[in-house]
């Protein structure tokens, strides 16, 4: 890593030591460090995503993502419950850009029964991870008068379009109505931070109860269904029986900073400035060179010393807002994309920019991935693979591990379309738990 820039890392690190949560949810801990990370500094969990306090020159309003709580962790809970006494009323529905699976609703309409709001966007990994309980909940309560609204509010700019997201809500089965909240404004009315966001509102419109991130299932459920015999259901007949959560690695909550899991990386440079400029946490991108040259082509050299938590960059890239673009066509693969991470999975929003599908070479350790440690998103047929084939704008998974390991994964196109936006990373046992995309 450049010198230079690694006294303005460590620089940022200094004021973080002594508030490690100051700008993630309570369920998290902040993102881990830089070159030789000080031991204090907490490496990220998996949660839930967050919307920066601070943001670059002309950044949307968007979250910043960090991965969620391992209960083997010293974190704080990320149940949050709402005082007796002091519940609000829901917030209407606004702003709305149009309705999937229904014509629009308004939680006025809803009175006399228990809603679940639930803010979420179709690349959050977090909120992936949530879509097997949603589904169970909606078709056990859904008679006796629980109604889930989605709340889609994008995170990238391509997650507003209808058509992506009536895909997404197709491939991972989501029937319920979903809003989406392009302008943010439903968003905004609840004051809302994370992805994903729970938010059960009562008979009587008042929110009695917020979730933020994945996990507490169980707690979740008792209190929709606390909500729902308030309301007058009769479930003694409807078991209260919740399916058991993937469990965290133990190895991840023990590991020491530099080697716990990695924080989620974005590949604009909306979200590297911001994150520079609201001292929170390092950026990340490595070099300095991606900060010199936005919205321009630059033959980066990789400098071939990798630590964890961060991005590198090898060859002919745009560095855009909310990606990196792969700027020439090539032959061999010598343009790439490195990063050294700690965690059992990695999943990656990719595109094939305007052009055709293209493909993603995976190298583990500078060898093709194997079949063992291959995500269900990795093929291996012809003599590109293992290779993604990168056919839509969405979320593919990468890397499936049985343990919680450290390892250097390196993905390359010959593609001049091809676009990164972010990686995220989990620390579950035997690796990823959720369906990500329809190879899942």
């Amino acid at each position: 890593m450049d010198k230079s820039l690694a006294i303005v890392l460590i620089g940022l690190l200094v004021p973080l030591l002594a508030a490690c949560t100051g700008n993630t949810p309570a369920s998290d801990t902040a993102p881990a460090a830089a070159t030789a990370p000080p031991a204090t500094f907490a490496a990220p969990a998996e949660s839930a995503t967050e919307v920066p306090t601070a943001t670059a020159q002309s950044a949307p309003e968007a979250p910043v993502t960090s991965e969620a709580a391992d209960s083997t962790q010293d974190v704080i809970h990320d149940i949050v419950r709402i005082p007796t006494g002091d519940e609000r009323q829901v917030p209407e529905i606004r702003d709305i850009a149009s309705w999937i699976n229904s014509e629009p609703l308004t939680f006025g309409e809803q009175r006399g029964k228990v809603v679940l709001v639930d803010f979420w966007t179709y690349t959050c990994i977090n909120c992936i991870r949530t879509f097997p309980f949603l589904k169970v909940w909606h078709e056990k309560y859904k008679d006796h008068g629980l109604v889930i609204v989605g709340v889609h509010a994008p995170e990238f700019d391509f997650e507003k379009e209808r058509d992506n997201v009536v895909r997404a809500t197709e491939e991972f089965g989501i029937t319920w109505p979903v809003a989406q909240d392009n302008e943010m404004g439903t968003w905004r009315a609840f004051n809302n931070r994370f992805w994903p966001a729970k938010y059960l509102v009562d008979a009587e419109g008042r929110i009695r109860y917020t979730h933020f991130g994945e996990g507490s299932y169980e707690e979740t459920e008792l209190w929709i269904r606390s909500l729902l015999i308030e309301a007058g259901a009769d479930l003694s007949r409807v078991s209260a029986d919740t399916a058991p959560e993937p469990t965290h690695s133990s190895a991840a909550g023990a590991a020491s900073p530099g080697l716990g899991l990695t924080r989620e990386l974005y590949a604009g440079y909306e979200r590297n400035l911001g994150t520079l400029l609201s001292r929170s946490a390092p950026p990340y991108v490595a070099q300095r060179e991606y900060f010199e040259n936005r919205d321009s082509e630059y033959n980066y050299q990789d400098p071939g010393d990798y630590e964890n938590h961060f991005l590198y960059i090898q060859g002919l890239w745009r560095n855009e807002a909310e990606r990196l673009v792969h700027a020439r066509s090539t032959d061999g693969y010598e343009d790439y994309l490195a990063t050294k991470f700690f965690a059992t999975s990695v999943n990656a929003v990719m595109a094939p920019g305007e052009g055709e599908p293209l493909k993603v070479r995976v190298l583990l350790d500078d060898e093709p991935i194997s079949p063992e440690n291959a995500g269900v998103d990795v093929m291996f047929d012809g003599p590109d693979g293992p290779y993604i084939f990168v056919d839509g704008w969405r979320l593919y998974n990468i890397v499936t591990l049985a343990e919680f390991e450290g390892h250097v994964l390196k993905l390359s196109s010959n593609s001049p379309d091809f676009s990164l936006f972010a990686y995220t990373f989990g620390a579950y046992e035997g690796g990823e738990p959720a369906k990500v995309g329809p190879n899942g």
